[in-house]
């Protein structure tokens, strides 16, 4: 049984190093935008809604571009179209599937609605 418990401890741990060295993706929160902001981090927000086809067809394509190593500092907050009122109105973000990317806590480039793997690399590595 110990042996077992230990493969699974050192499993855990692997998988856990092999997720460190990759991108973020996390919900939404001010505080959480505002600290990477803060401290330097490139940042993109990513206003998407459960109903929307369009942002059910970017998150897949997002998600394996965060896996590239040259994106591991990146942190991508998923904002909820439908809650994130006060964002919306900050950002101007009008529609869902929009995407824009943040360096030093500026706007350097804003997508909606794209699907193109290169154009959201590209729209991704504008905030590194």
């Amino acid at each position: 049984m110990q042996v077992a418990v230990r493969s699974l401890f050192v499993a855990a741990s692997l998988a856990f190093a092999a997720t460190a060295s990759f991108a973020a993706e996390l919900p939404f929160s001010q505080a959480a935008l505002d600290k990477a902001v803060a401290d330097g981090k490139p940042v993109v927000v990513d206003f998407a809604a459960s109903w929307c086809p369009t942002c059910k067809q970017q998150k897949p394509i997002v998600q394996g571009l965060l896996k590239d190593p040259k994106r591991k500092t990146l942190t991508v907050f998923v904002a909820d179209f439908d809650k994130e009122e006060a964002l919306k109105k900050r950002m101007n973000v009008t529609m869902q599937s929009t995407l824009i990317a943040l360096k030093a806590g500026k706007e350097v480039a804003r997508s909606t609605g794209q699907t193109d793997k290169a154009a959201l690399g590209a729209l991704l590595d504008k905030a590194l």
